[in-house]
């Protein structure tokens, strides 16, 4: 199967690109290089050319708070509702399966229950969550042969990520605070990759819900949990008795321009009753994930 992946630099493209090549599958990695999606006639003609079976489109803005800018807001929905409009449109006219990667900050993130995946009470907080809808609509609309999947807490490689971010800061610092009010679960893109795969290769079509197995965790047990395995692995700077890391709530921490989500539970059950393989546990993940990050320093 030849497949276009959008967003080839980025955490997740790259490992999808890697994870069809295992598969004996052709990908075609494109990014704003090869292909501003932006513009309607590039998308067009990129796509036409290249003549995939299918596109699974990880290209997004996704710097949350950047989003927020008065001066960037524009830019934000062009890339994700407009970008994603415009592949979806093609995907019609040659008759081929998309798969769009979606987000759980098309919810409000209110309550304690996981979001369902067929869920349709959509109430974004911020214009990340509402420019992600877009795309979904776009997609939802144009599309019979698609799947839309909602992500969060995403981790890889290829950029910037929470686990990142906590080990350079705990380096430099012998206290931290994290917010313990806030609750997922981690998504690790090397996992995701295999299981957007497997969909692809099916008809298996709608919305679905994606992350690692484990539970639900708030982003202070993920960083205790980062550090103490960091620790493990020999990082005795991340020790309890040289950094000490404190809970508190998303209004203690301080606001962050862009409103997040308190609840980000997303119910997968889904995934098994059609047969996919659930992702291993974020903890399993987490340690993959340091050990290969290790090796590579």
């Amino acid at each position: 199967m030849k497949v276009l992946v959008t967003g080839v630099k980025g955490q997740l493209g790259h490992d999808v690109v890697n994870e069809l090549i295992r598969k004996n599958h052709t990908p075609i990695g494109v990014d704003i290089e090869e292909m501003d999606i932006t513009d309607s006639a590039s998308v067009s003609q990129v796509i036409k050319e290249a003549a995939p079976d299918a596109v699974i489109h990880c290209a997004a803005w996704t710097a949350v708070d950047a989003a927020e800018d008065e001066d960037k807001q524009a830019k934000v929905h062009l890339v994700n509702g407009t970008g994603t409009k415009n592949i979806a449109q093609v995907c019609k006219e040659l008759d081929i399966k998309m798969m769009y990667i979606s987000t759980d900050y098309v919810f409000d993130g209110q309550g304690t229950d996981p979001w369902k995946p067929d869920c349709k009470a959509y109430k974004p907080l911020n214009v990340y969550g509402q420019s992600k809808l877009e795309g979904e609509l776009a997609v939802s609309e144009a599309l019979s042969k698609y799947f839309i999947v909602r992500i969060a807490w995403v981790f890889g490689k290829n950029g910037n990520n929470f686990i990142k971010t906590m080990l350079k800061v705990g380096k430099n610092h012998d206290k931290l605070t994290v917010v313990n009010d806030q609750v997922g679960t981690p998504t690790y893109t090397f996992d995701l990759a295999r299981l957007l795969v497997d969909m692809i290769e099916t008809e298996k079509y709608g919305y679905y819900h994606a992350t690692n197995e484990g539970g639900y965790i708030s982003w202070y047990e993920f960083a205790c949990e980062i550090f103490r395995q960091a620790c493990a692995l020999g990082h005795k700077e991340y020790a309890p008795e040289n950094l000490a890391v404190l809970p508190v709530t998303t209004a203690e921490y301080g606001i962050s321009k862009a409103a997040r989500p308190f609840n980000s539970r997303l119910d997968k059950s889904k995934l098994t009753e059609n047969g996919f393989t659930p992702l291993p546990v974020w903890q399993d993940a987490l340690a993959r994930y340091l050990q290969e990050i290790n090796e590579q320093e």
